[in-house]
């Protein structure tokens, strides 16, 4: 493994570190304490889903940074109940974290043989999730 590829393991480790920090920073919770489900993301500057004032049904990432956020303060449940497929994405990534640095040390990818083929299979099934998803929400 080049120094570009080791380089580049560290900085989606040090990436992942980073968006965790900012999950950890908002408040995913209601002024009554009950936890949001969505929009936590407008504490970041960031406007309203526009599917959601257009259509008032949700996009395929509505809930996201609301699950990574309850995940990382530990409010498991209500992760999972914001959206589902985000708290998976969360743990993946948490876990990409050890790999990426345990893999830039050792020079080569730790059990990975072929990492174009991982990170396209990684993409697909959490595409494929958050449509699944998606649908079933916008059915309901």
């Amino acid at each position: 493994m080049g120094r570009f590829v080791r380089v580049t393991l560290i900085l989606m480790a040090i990436g992942f570190l980073g968006i965790f920090a900012i999950a950890a920073w908002i408040h995913p919770y209601m002024p009554d304490g009950s936890p949001r489900t969505m929009a936590s993301h407008t504490q970041l500057g960031m406007p309203e889903c526009n599917m959601v004032t257009w259509t008032g049904k949700p996009c395929p990432s509505c809930g996201m940074t609301t699950s990574f956020s309850l995940l990382v303060h530990g409010d498991i449940g209500n992760s999972l109940k914001a959206n589902w497929v985000g708290t998976l994405l969360a743990v993946f990534w948490m876990s990409l974290i050890p790999w990426g640095i345990a893999s830039a040390i050792r020079g080569r990818l730790v059990k990975v043989r072929n990492g174009e083929l991982f990170a396209t299979f990684s993409v697909g099934v959490i595409l494929t999730l958050m449509m699944a998803r998606w649908l079933f929400v916008i059915v309901q």
